[in-house]
């Protein structure tokens, strides 16, 4: 399928230590001979080998190391080489374009990984989980990632691929061989039962998703309360730096300011906003609405309340207002006055370990930390459109639809749940996937 031989670079295009320039196909390793010092023609797969990288002169570029891995037991199934050189840029570039100018290829983005992918050696999920890896930012995401990597998506997908499969193929014996005693007759009394408990299984998967999702990219926390009752000071004490302004005066705050960070393996993308309240001015009233759109999209929402002084109107429009969301009630300026069996804090004075338990305690349990989840946008909606076929299958068998007519809906689940994993694709469509990737992946 790939006739040419293609070569990127694979590290960071940065100063550092080392860089690793990739070289994949049926002419990786005579390319990579004609300008390496040592002889590789012969040498096994899996050595590392030390010499220079010549240039046309035969002069020496650099020092380095190269790696010789043999097909079929590679990445991209080809032969590849990897030279391990000195990491600066300029160095890493010259490299490159010696290798271009002796018959290589440049790589495109992802074309390493697409063709692990056409080759057979991963699946299509397991292509996304490589970018995954390479994008995560906290330790939840890391997880899913190995996992997809190590094909967890297909191990999830393929027993619904497998029944679907079964009934396909009973309704096409039912058509093709009508004639035939000795072959059991599905009915429509006997497809749904079937069809309906598939459906279910489905939906557990679906369930996970959002979850899966959310401690993936990180939750959506807001943090709340009416004017000066704290909430930037909070925001600071749990980044642990001054971003937000902080003063005595109310409303200082008239715009969203954000920051991230880690409970345990969760990542809390945190908002502070402004204080929600009645407010004149025009600039505030803005701030004040940003606030509220924020709060209607938040996953948790941090409402802090004056422990000081008694509730007034605005905590409680304030806790009515969030009594639906997931929430944590944090009663600050603990300095002052404490109220038991709360979340007492003082974020003026740092004193926020209440607060930072009680989120841990909120996530430790992780459902996802040995499970399989769908890690992405494509993979998700392609698993919610499986499950409207079936839905349109199902409601067709209802109103009495023989099964030969509604397999053309049972059908189409099935090609969407195998283009999850690329089984069933578009050329234009794995194009843009990876070109999404890194150079050089």
């Amino acid at each position: 399928m790939f006739e040419n031989t293609i070569a990127a670079i694979s590290t960071s295009l940065s100063d550092g230590a080392i860089s690793i320039v990739r070289v994949s196909g049926e002419d990786a390793i005579p390319i990579v001979q004609k300008v390496f010092s040592r002889n590789i023609t012969n040498a096994q797969s899996h050595t590392i080998h030390y010499g220079f990288i010549l240039d046309e002169q035969k002069n020496p570029v650099d020092e380095v190391l190269v790696s010789i891995f043999r097909a079929p037991k590679t990445y991209t199934t080809e032969d590849i080489v990897e030279i391990n050189c000195h990491g600066g840029r300029f160095i890493t570039r010259k490299i490159l374009q010696i290798l271009l100018s002796n018959g290589a290829d440049l790589a495109k983005p992802g074309e390493f990984t697409q063709r692990a992918f056409y080759h057979g050696r991963i699946d299509l999920s397991q292509a996304e989980a490589v970018q995954d890896m390479i994008d995560a930012t906290n330790d939840t995401a890391t997880n899913m990632a190995i996992r997809g990597i190590r094909g967890s998506v297909k191990a999830l997908l393929q027993p619904l691929i497998d029944d679907i499969m079964d009934i396909i193929a009973q309704i096409e014996v039912n058509i093709d061989y009508p004639e035939y005693e000795d072959i059991e007759q599905l009915t429509t009394g006997e497809l749904l039962p079937m069809s309906r408990k598939w459906i279910g299984r489905l939906d557990k998967i679906l369930n996970k998703v959002q979850m899966g999702q959310l401690l993936k990219n990180g939750i959506d926390t807001v943090i709340v309360g009416k004017p000066n009752v704290g909430k930037s000071s909070l925001l600071n004490a749990l980044l642990e730096e001054d971003k937000a302004i902080v003063t005595d005066i109310a409303g200082t705050t008239r715009d969203i300011v954000e920051g991230q960070i880690h409970i345990g393996n969760i990542q809390l993308n945190l908002i502070d906003t402004a204080g929600i309240h009645e407010a004149s001015d025009k600039i505030e009233q803005i701030g004040i609405e940003k606030s509220q759109e924020k709060l209607n999209q938040a996953k948790l929402v941090l409402l802090v309340l004056d422990g000081s002084n008694p509730l007034e109107k605005e905590d409680e429009d304030l806790l009515e207002a969030t009594k639906d969301k997931q929430r944590l009630i944090i009663y600050n300026k603990a300095d002052k006055q404490e109220h038991p069996d709360e979340i007492n804090i003082s974020a003026k004075t740092g004193e926020i370990q209440p607060l930072l338990d009680a989120l841990e305690k909120m996530y430790e349990q992780d459902l996802l930390q040995e499970e399989p989840v769908l890690s992405n946008e494509r993979q998700i909606g392609l698993l919610k459109m499986a499950k409207q076929d079936m839905l349109q299958a199902i409601e067709a068998m209802e109103m009495g639809v023989e099964p030969d007519l509604v397999e053309i809906d049972i059908q189409n689940a099935h090609n969407h749940l195998k283009e999850i994993l690329g089984e069933v694709h578009r050329e234009d469509l794995l194009d843009t996937l990876f070109s999404k990737f890194c150079l050089g992946k």
